[in-house]
C-alpha cells in the first residue's frame, strides 16, 4: 500500500478520493500569507493543489476535481490510476519548500 500520510486514501464504488485534515500540516506555509486572508483550511490547499494542478502536472487537469471544506482538503477522481499520480507528485511537491512555497505565491483566495 501506498503511504499517503499526512494524507489519506479513500476508495468509493467508482472514484477514490485523496484528502488531508487540515490545520497543523505545512500550517507554516500558509501562516505566510495570513494578512491576505490565507487561513491554511481546505479551499486553501485546493487553491494551492490547482496551482499546482495547473503548472506540474496539467495532463491529469481534466482527471481531477476537488470538493474541499473548512477542515478538509479533497481532491478526487473517477480515474483512481490518475488520481493517486496526482497524489503522489503532490506530496512530494508538498515536501520541497521552496516549490511549494513558489507555487503557493500565485494561489489565489477563494
Amino acid at each position: 500500500m501506498t503511504d499517503f500520510s499526512p494524507f489519506f486514501w479513500t476508495e468509493h464504488a467508482t472514484s477514490a478520493s485523496f484528502c488531508l485534515q487540515v490545520g497543523s500540516y505545512l500550517q507554516d506555509l500558509f501562516n505566510s500569507r495570513a494578512d491576505e486572508g490565507f487561513e491554511g483550511n481546505g479551499y486553501d490547499w485546493e487553491s494551492l493543489a490547482s496551482v499546482f494542478l495547473e503548472e506540474k502536472r496539467p495532463d491529469l487537469a481534466q482527471e481531477i476535481a476537488f470538493d474541499s471544506e473548512g477542515s478538509l482538503f479533497c481532491a478526487y477522481s473517477e480515474n483512481t490510476s490518475a488520481l493517486k499520480d496526482f497524489a503522489l507528485s503532490f506530496k512530494q511537491a508538498c515536501s520541497d519548500s521552496e516549490l511549494i512555497a513558489d507555487l503557493f505565491s500565485r494561489a489565489e483566495l477563494d
